[in-house]
């Protein structure tokens, strides 16, 4: 008899393992719950075991007479009722190793499950300082909207390079500084090796791109003394062509409005001598294949022409689903950094996390109200991380 476990998210994930490697025949003899291994534990499932069992192939009992030697004797008397004997003692053998086997078989199965339910009984440990506080950051980060996935990872490498009895700050340290380095360092604009660098701004509608815009400029007009002029080529919305054209008198920079590529490659010339030119552009659905060509051409409008930086402005309110969906289209279109608003109306920033790690990127500036020029600033990894494991930035 041939006797082995298999596990799985499920019984049957369990059993059809087992019907994988040891074929059909196999009998169910036990089906438990085990917890995993290591951290993990505290935060996955059990997983499902079963114990199968498989009766080796053999050759059908017969049993076989043995040779006796008789002395000659009359044949009359004797020979007759030897064979019902026999056939009495063989049905009665075969009986009785039936019982065997399946007394054999219980036995085997309790003494399977035995050590099982005392070596179930053994890892019942209470927890180490180390693993409560994986526990609690682990919680925290998922109340913080920081997907299951990420918050697993972190927690897995955590487990890979902790060290036995490793002190409480030591450990809280450890996956501080590893969650900063997720984050990355953030990439903000940069003045083009030689003439003007274009600025386009992308992102939904709603999201805060004209805001942002003005705060930008105002920052490197005032505190770098840089030369900016706007452009709007978001025509969709006569009220954010208005608001814009407003930010600009404030601030005495040059504003055009553009309704092609070719006005775009125009405007190159008009603003030579600036430092920066920041397009604004129309929000439009993932779903619209029109407005999504439209946008490549004025992204892809200077190609070739002058330096450019895109940035895909996203609101930190904006639900996790939604937000894959939108990077996912404007990836199609054009690489990118990340520009967050409105975090002053979220106490959650899973989501900068959750996007940083879906698309690779760098995430660049966050806002966080409609002040102009306040309420703006670079992001900080430090400060994203401390919120996000339960501190204040």
């Amino acid at each position: 008899m041939i006797i082995k476990k298999f596990q799985g998210k499920n019984e049957l994930e369990a059993i059809e393992a087992a019907k994988k490697e040891m074929g059909n025949n196999i009998v169910t003899m036990n089906v438990r719950s085990v917890k995993r291994k290591g951290i993990l534990r505290f935060f996955l499932s059990d997983l499902i075991e079963v114990t199968v069992a498989l009766e080796e192939e053999r050759e059908k009992y017969t049993p076989i007479r043995k040779e006796e030697k008789r002395e000659p004797v009359p044949a009359a008397p004797v020979r007759m009722p030897l064979p019902r004997i026999q056939e009495e003692e063989r049905r009665g053998d075969s009986t009785l190793l039936e019982k065997k086997l399946d007394n054999l078989h219980s036995l085997l199965e309790q003494q399977l499950q035995k050590p099982e339910e005392e070596k179930e009984e053994e890892e019942e440990e209470p927890p180490s300082e180390f693993e409560k506080l994986m526990k609690l950051l682990y919680n925290t980060m998922l109340d913080n909207e920081v997907d299951e996935k990420y918050a697993n990872q972190i927690i897995d490498e955590m487990e890979k390079s902790a060290k036995p009895n490793m002190p409480f700050d030591y450990a809280l340290t450890n996956v501080y500084q590893k969650m900063v380095l997720k984050f990355g360092k953030p990439e903000e604009i940069s003045p083009a090796d030689n003439g003007t660098k274009v600025i386009f701004f992308i992102g939904p509608t709603g999201v805060g791109k004209t805001t942002t815009i003005a705060k930008l400029a105002s920052s490197f007009i005032v505190d770098e003394k840089k030369k900016v002029a706007l452009i709007t080529a978001d025509t969709y919305r006569i009220a954010a062509a208005e608001q814009l054209r407003t930010y600009a008198g404030i601030l005495e920079v040059p504003f055009r409005v553009v309704y092609s590529p070719e006005e775009i490659r125009q405007a190159l010339g008009a603003f030579a001598g600036f430092d920066y030119i920041f397009i604004d552009t129309s929000g439009h659905s993932y779903q619209n294949e029109e407005q999504k060509q439209n946008m490549s051409q004025i992204v892809h409008s200077v190609d070739g022409k002058a330096e450019k930086e895109v940035y895909l402005v996203l609101s930190a309110t904006t639900k996790y689903r939604d937000l894959l969906r939108i990077v996912d289209t404007y990836s199609e279109i054009i690489e990118y950094k990340l520009i967050f608003t409105k975090l002053d109306e979220t106490s959650s920033l899973g989501n900068l996390l959750n996007l940083k790690l879906y698309t690779g990127t760098s995430l660049s500036y966050i806002t966080c109200g409609q002040n102009v020029p306040d309420d703006f600033r670079v992001f900080s990894p430090q400060d994203a991380v401390k919120q996000l494991l339960g501190g204040k930035n």
